[in-house]
């Protein structure tokens, strides 16, 4: 009997380690960037939350044009040569381990006849090709990493605000996804002139380029689900950022918080528009005062 017993043991406890041994075998080691996407995390509708400036694919409206791609939506102003705003979803299921692309160029997908910033137009201007759906938001293929470097998501921005200030604000927005939200990010720029390493200037690319005054971000933090626009409540995080476009700005982007409503009254844009307004009159009127990392 004893001898069964020590048998039976021994066979249960090689089953264990086979066991053991598969399940180390099947499960492949992560890349160092890949994030965990959660189990109910999606890819959602880049305007979720609205079309602030009622954009349309309307070439008439060529100060006002929707391009609307797989990975963000923007609203496209040609004769500036950037983006009026630009929208996209954030969950982890947009997160992986694809490497930057780097393969600025210029969008062929503008209507025809229309001036297309091309990859070297910012050179030599003392500016960044600062991205407004960061390359980092979309490292779940190749496709959608490299949709980023299209020079229609690009603005000229201080390399000050675009490397450190904006820069620090997008990690702490993945900072977020990795705590188990989904976000839904508005971005944008308006005015002219800024300050880049070469001093001050109010276009580039033979002025073809129009340099912004002023770049900011509006973030929506939700926990992760569905009907996101109708789960957005009074208490619901709101971030709001509105930053000089110069070399001299404060390296905190907390600094620069302010009120969606003070961004409105900037750009005449409806930023929430699919918010129910009871929310957006509370949410809209606040200064967030979370943390910044």
């Amino acid at each position: 009997m004893k001898l069964t017993c020590i048998r039976i043991s021994s066979l249960a406890l090689l089953v264990a380690l086979a066991t053991s041994c598969s399940k180390q075998e099947m499960t492949p080691e992560a890349g160092p960037t890949a994030a965990v996407v959660a189990q109910d995390a999606t890819r959602d509708s880049h305007l979720a939350m609205g079309n602030p400036s009622g954009a349309t694919t309307n070439t008439t409206y060529y100060y006002n044009y929707l391009l609307s791609k797989s990975q963000y939506a923007m609203s496209y102003h040609r004769d500036r040569g950037t983006p009026n705003w630009v929208s996209w979803h954030l969950s982890s299921a947009w997160l992986g381990s694809t490497p930057r692309q780097d393969d600025f160029r210029a969008d062929a997908t503008l209507p025809s006849g229309w001036y297309r910033v091309g990859g070297s137009s910012y050179s030599g201007s003392g500016f960044d090709r600062g991205h407004q759906t960061p390359s980092a938001d979309r490292t779940g293929s190749v496709t959608d990493n490299s949709a980023t470097f299209l020079m229609s998501n690009m603005i000229p921005q201080a390399p000050n605000n675009n490397q450190r200030s904006w820069a620090s604000l997008e990690n702490y927005c993945r900072t977020l996804v990795g705590q188990g939200y989904e976000l839904y990010i508005i971005c944008g720029s308006y005015g002219k002139g800024g300050d880049g390493t070469n001093g001050y200037a109010t276009t580039i690319d033979a002025g073809r380029v129009t340099v912004p005054n002023r770049t900011w971000k509006v973030v929506v933090v939700l926990p992760e689900g569905s009907s996101d626009a109708g789960r957005v409540s009074t208490s619901t995080r709101i971030i709001a950022v509105n930053m000089p476009n110069s070399n001299t700005i404060n390296t905190d982007w907390g600094t620069y918080r302010c009120t969606v409503n003070s961004i409105e009254a900037a750009t005449g844009y409806n930023i929430m528009s699919a918010v129910s307004t009871a929310v957006q009159d509370v949410i809209e009127a606040r200064t967030d005062t979370g943390p910044t990392s």
